[in-house]
């Protein structure tokens, strides 16, 4: 029916007690962004109950491997990014688009089976971005989520030291964004985006 808990990035667990969002039909391990308000602490299996005020579902979608074969159907327009954060097990991703008139546009996280990694101790991905050569004037904010699977933090950090994502922005050029691996002090696993820099290749 429509009970339905959260599961929230930083472990916590909220109970539903109630919601504006009365025609939401849940479904078990969808991504969402959610607007809630705290109602009460709860013990055993939930930490608080809420309200939620708004909830959107968010695609979710796996980390691809890019081929030869396939890189056409990833593309590499520019790419309207506002913002990149690692949580969940995800890359997340806050971007803008202009929506198109026909064909659907294609948002990836790629692992560039085309090229040599340099042996640096990071995990190199690519987001790649296919507007379809079909583009309009009006634009508008979306999410994606991509599952890191073998590169989220709790597998990768005892082999990689982080993950470095190659994007290509609408303006300034490509750029890398890392994200380190660290320890905190309760020893799980965090990401911490340590900078922004130009690509030199």
């Amino acid at each position: 029916g429509n009970v339905y808990s959260l599961a929230i990035d930083n472990g916590q667990k909220l109970w539903v007690g109630a919601s504006d969002v009365y025609w939401y039909k849940p479904t078990d391990g969808q991504r969402a962004i959610v607007n809630y308000t705290l109602l009460a602490d709860r013990e055993g299996d939930f930490d608080h109950v809420v309200k939620v005020n708004y909830l959107s579902d968010v695609l979710t979608k796996p980390v691809d491997d890019l081929t030869e074969e396939n890189e056409e159907e990833f593309g590499n327009d520019g790419a309207l990014i506002e913002d990149m954060w690692i949580g969940g097990n995800y890359l997340n991703v806050q971007f803008r688009f202009y929506l198109p008139s026909h064909y659907r546009h294609r948002v990836s996280l790629v692992k560039n089976t085309t090229v040599e990694d340099p042996e640096d101790g990071y995990i190199h991905l690519e987001y790649r971005y296919n507007n379809q050569d079909d583009v309009t004037n009006v634009w508008t904010r979306s999410f994606v989520s991509f599952y890191l699977g073998d590169y989220a933090p709790g597998k990768a950090a005892d082999e990689y030291k982080g993950i470095i994502v190659k994007i290509n922005p609408t303006i300034n050029g490509e750029k890398k964004l890392k994200y380190e691996f660290k320890k905190s002090e309760g020893n799980d696993r965090t990401i911490t985006k340590l900078e922004e820099f130009n690509t030199t290749e």
